[in-house]
């Protein structure tokens, strides 16, 4: 039976007009065109998933003081990052760059200030809780920059569906007259920054243009410090701030602006004068009316009202703030790294120097006689003064120390000839070298120095008054009578170890030159000449000149070191070779604030647990350094792997602690666990306890002797380097 099938109109209209298609392809080939191809979809990253994100404006126009931005948001390997919208927290900030003057006395003379940055967006702040108990706080009512979210308007944030975005600000620039008035210029520099915080990272971006021409490039601008030279001791994740959403200088420097304050401690955070006056740290003092000198730290009541007291900050350069450490000059530097030298800025001298800088000043318009062009007599500029002070050991880099005709005496002591030379290599005649300074003798050197029982640091350090000087040659003779050479000397190398210190004017008013002075003047600068102490192998009763000294191994990075401490560490400041004295096993100080009472004076523990070291859990608590990153003082490898510290390197040192539950009773502790003890002795707990003596390590030890005895440390066999980085932050 033949099968029916019923057809619709609308599939008969389909099918005729198929097979109309078919006749007409029979009859001539088709005259018609191909389609054109579909656009290709977007390849990108949810941004909700990304681990990885770089924010970067592209374009900015301003219509009747609405502003309107471009920027793109890629991953690391430039994949477009998509799905941004308003409620994720993204806020953008705007700032003009303006041309500051000052009316002075003269009105056809006003007082050049530069040009500094102005933020638009600003609110007016009364103080909150004020805490109770906390001097030099001084509460008032300040404004404070800010910056708009994104969430707060519905339209202003557009995605263009391929990682590119557009916003356009809530704020109205052109007509800026709460809380602060701001005149709007199209021939002034703005910048636009961006801010964008996701559970899993955070993202910063500025754009500088004129709006008169459109341009970006030679504009005027005000970029001063970059924050690599931060990096120098802050470690990069500690300046993540206001809770890790601002990571980029440029930002900072547009929102900490001339006009805002903190209101509960009533202090000026304009950029300039915050960081100055936070690394002047303890050091910062201002006077009474009496002309006494009374501490002046700089201190901040943050979010909930914690006090933030910079008076604990351990960083200011010794002697003086080297203005080079943080405004480096050079290749890579900011456009304007060299602007420290015009002398605009008042805000930049009383932020270390306070509002009165000593008893003797009455004016806080520091630059209208510190200054490059025009000084008041007897001045000079702030790059001349910054300068005085570091002149003497700019030129002692340049000394040296000769060491010649090492041997012992009919005594068995041991013997030597020293002479500071110049920068010829002249000896420097004895009135100009501090007689009292020192010369300090060690051997294994190589290794962990003499232990404290064989040899003191205190013995082993010869003053050059202690020895003989010959008036023809310059040259101190000098012999260690107080210690014993090592019965095994042959074959150990030796090091002798200068703090020998030259005499220098201090300079000051009329700006005199500094220069080596005699060493009975007043008012002195005594500098460390600067040389790497004089290693050589011990045969019989001298120096063994066919042998090469062992090295120590490479564990500390000196240059991390001198670039927080810049010339003065502590005390003999040659360098840094404080483990020569602070060995390992050296005697305990007595200290009140810590448990027991009683404190290690070895260097490890001076390094990791002293206060401006160890900023974790002590110190200004601000989270702006992280020293559990080993990297900030060790050497690192090329993957950031700390090198030279091997656990069970050396079995039989030994280290000598207080106990904090036994009044800081001397107890010995093994060579690796006493190496961790240097951060982590307050905090152990009994499980860590356990498990150290469980691996061999000796924790309550009686003596070196006992400890040598017992101790069978097996901690090598899990705790490598790498894996101690990782734990520890890298």
């Amino acid at each position: 039976m033949m099968k029916r099938f019923n057809f619709n109109a609308a599939t008969k209209a389909m099918l005729g007009a198929g097979l109309l298609s078919l006749l007409l392809a029979g009859c001539g080939g088709s005259d018609g065109k191909d389609g054109e191809d579909g656009k290709p979809g977007v390849v990108g990253v949810n941004i909700d998933t990304t681990p990885t994100l770089k924010a970067s404006f592209t374009n900015a126009t301003i219509d009747a003081g609405k502003v309107t931005v471009d920027f793109t948001l890629e991953n690391a390997n430039g994949v477009a990052v998509l799905g941004l919208n308003k409620d994720h927290d993204i806020r953008f900030g705007i700032a003009q760059l303006s041309h500051v003057t000052v009316a002075t006395e003269d009105p056809a003379k006003p007082a050049d200030r530069g040009y500094q940055w102005q933020a638009y967006i600003n609110a007016k702040k009364e103080p909150g809780t004020v805490p109770s108990g906390v001097d030099n706080l001084n509460p008032s009512a300040q404004y404070q920059a800010n910056v708009e979210a994104a969430a707060k308007c519905d339209t202003c944030l557009v995605d263009h569906g391929d990682g590119n975005y557009s916003y356009t600000y809530q704020a109205n620039i052109a007509n800026v007259t709460e809380p602060l008035a701001i005149t709007y210029s199209a021939e002034a520099t703005q910048r636009a920054t961006l801010e964008l915080e996701l559970p899993q990272l955070a993202a910063n971006a500025h754009f500088d243009w004129q709006p008169s021409t459109g341009k970006t490039e030679g504009i005027q601008t005000r970029n001063v410090v970059s924050i690599t030279a931060c990096y120098t001791c802050h470690q990069p994740e500690s300046l993540e701030l206001h809770g890790g959403r601002r990571v980029d200088i440029e930002n900072c420097a547009s929102c900490h602006t001339a006009t805002s304050g903190d209101p509960e401690s009533g202090n000026s955070i304009e950029f300039t004068y915050m960081i100055h006056a936070i690394h002047k740290g303890g050091e910062r003092h201002t006077f009474d009316e009496a002309g006494t000198e009374i501490p002046a730290p700089y201190k901040i009541v943050g979010y909930g009202g914690k006090v933030i007291d910079y008076g604990k900050v351990g960083f200011p350069l010794k002697p003086a703030a080297d203005c080079a450490a943080c405004h480096v000059e050079g290749a890579g530097a900011p456009a304007n790294a060299d602007l420290f030298k015009a002398d605009l800025s008042n805000q930049a001298c009383i932020g270390c120097h306070t509002e009165k800088p000593s008893a003797h000043h009455s004016s806080s318009d520091c630059v209208a006689c510190h200054n490059a062009t025009e000084p008041y007599n007897g001045t000079g500029s702030a790059a001349k003064r910054h300068g005085d002070v570091l002149k003497a050991y700019t030129e002692t880099k340049a000394m040296g120390i000769k060491f010649t005709n090492v041997g012992v005496n009919d005594t068995g002591k041991i013997t030597f000839d020293v002479q500071v030379v110049d920068k010829d290599g002249n000896a420097i005649d004895k009135a100009f070298v501090n007689q009292s300074s020192r010369v300090v003798v060690a051997w294994d050197s190589d290794k962990d120095y003499p232990s404290y029982a064989d040899a003191s640091y205190s013995n082993r350090r010869i003053a050059l008054s202690e020895g003989t000087y010959n008036e023809a040659n310059k040259t101190y003779s000098l012999t260690g009578t107080k210690f014993s050479l090592p019965a095994d000397a042959n074959g150990k190398t030796f090091e002798l170890w200068s703090t020998l210190e030259v005499c220098f004017n201090n300079g000051g008013y009329g700006v005199a030159d500094v220069a080596m002075t005699d060493c009975s003047a007043d008012s002195l600068s005594k500098v460390a000449v600067k040389q790497a102490p004089y290693h050589f192998v011990w045969k019989d009763t001298g120096v063994d000149n066919t042998a090469k000294a062992a090295t120590r191994r490479d564990i500390i990075d000196a240059t991390k070191c001198q670039g927080c401490h810049n010339q003065e560490i502590h005390h003999y400041d040659n360098g840094v070779n404080c483990q020569t004295c602070h060995t390992s096993d050296k005697t305990l100080k007595s200290d009140a604030n810590y448990p027991g009472g009683k404190i290690p004076t070895s260097f490890a523990w001076k390094a990791h647990e002293r206060e401006g070291h160890y900023l974790k859990y002590a110190g200004v608590q601000s989270g702006t350094v992280l020293k559990t990153d080993c990297a900030t003082c060790h050497t690192v490898d090329k993957a950031n792997v700390i090198t030279g510290i091997t656990l069970g390197r050396q079995p039989n040192r030994t280290w000598r602690y207080g106990d904090i539950n036994n009044n800081g009773a001397d107890i010995w502790v093994s060579s690796d666990a006493g190496a961790c003890l240097s951060c982590h002795q307050k905090y152990l707990t009994d499980a860590t306890k356990s498990h150290i003596e469980t691996n061999g390590g000796i924790l309550n030890g009686s003596s070196a002797a006992d400890v040598q005895t017992r101790a069978s440390e097996s901690c090598a066999t899990c705790h490598t380097p790498a894996q101690l980085s990782k734990v520890h932050g890298n």
